[in-house]
């Protein structure tokens, strides 16, 4: 009995570990295709047209950093970066700020309100974004919000608050109530407690949250695209389209598009290879708790 319970346990063990090791090449190759998906991109951004044409794959003989320089100038992704900047970074310290308190109420307010509040915002993961286009697009030129960083950006605070409270809510859920109880103790009120002992706690999480809404609006390309127009103030991505159908009467320009690409990749790659795995470790410890 003994040798047979034995015997199954190492082939149990066995086939684990050879189902992980399965996983872990995969995972690998899956890497390894990516890094080598960037590192075209990069090469082809250095490489004139009539070159790309001609050969698809291969090393730039005279490197063209100039198609930078037209990229930036002639295709107008230097405006369109500061807007991205701008648009981005600002909406995503707006949902933060506005979801933290709201995620904080409903991890600590155990009812059947908050209950259905936080199944409310869950529902709001599962609405499409084309649904919501020519609502947003009717009701901000109403105000005359249409082509304005301003109007996108507030398209991209309520676009960010369902996921943002539901990752938040979370991390709150998790951190023990004792320190907060200490901090009523030391007379500390309920704004003050939530300030001074909460959010560093939670410092994690709102990091956490800020990079994950930075990224998705970085690269939101609809919502761009419908709601500006002008030059001055569109984003990256609508930058690239309108670049490439500008192109299509002149004969397109492979590497300066290719170029366009690399300015719109590089930040999150940067960021990606800085903070990766504080947002991986944040969203398990979020998804966790």
């Amino acid at each position: 009995m003994r040798s047979r319970s034995s015997s199954r346990g190492r082939r149990g063990r066995g086939s684990t570990g050879l189902a992980t090791r399965i996983g872990t090449a995969a995972v690998w190759i899956v890497v390894a295709a990516d890094l080598l998906l960037v590192l075209w991109i990069l090469l082809t951004s250095l490489r004139s047209g009539p070159d790309i044409l001609q050969h698809g794959f291969g090393l730039p003989t005279s490197p063209k950093t100039d198609n930078y320089t037209t990229a930036l100038d002639e295709g107008g992704f230097a405006q369109a970066a500061l807007n991205s900047v701008l648009t981005a970074g600002l909406s995503s310290v707006v949902a933060v700020v506005l979801a933290a308190p709201c995620a904080y109420a409903l991890a600590r307010r155990r009812s059947r309100a908050s209950s259905a509040l936080t199944m409310t915002f869950a529902m709001g993961l599962g609405v499409p974004g084309q649904v919501l286009v020519v609502p947003l697009f009717v009701g901000l030129s109403q105000v005359e919000l249409t082509d304005s960083d301003l109007g996108l950006g507030l398209v991209y605070v309520g676009l960010a608050m369902p996921f943002t409270v539901f990752l938040l809510t979370g991390f709150f859920s998790g951190i023990p109530g004792v320190l907060e109880e200490a901090a009523v103790l030391d007379g500390a009120g309920p704004l003050r407690t939530f300030l001074q002992v909460v959010l560093p706690v939670a410092r994690g999480g709102l990091i956490t949250a800020f990079l994950l809404q930075f990224i998705t609006a970085w690269n939101e390309t609809l919502f761009a695209l419908v709601l500006t127009n002008s030059q001055g103030r569109i984003t990256l991505p609508v930058a690239l389209s309108s670049f490439v159908a500008a192109q299509q009467f002149n004969g397109l320009d492979f590497g300066t598009m290719f170029a366009g690409v690399c300015i719109i990749l590089a930040p999150m790659i940067a960021l990606f290879s800085w903070m990766g795995s504080r947002i991986i470790q944040g969203m398990t410890v979020g998804i966790g708790k």
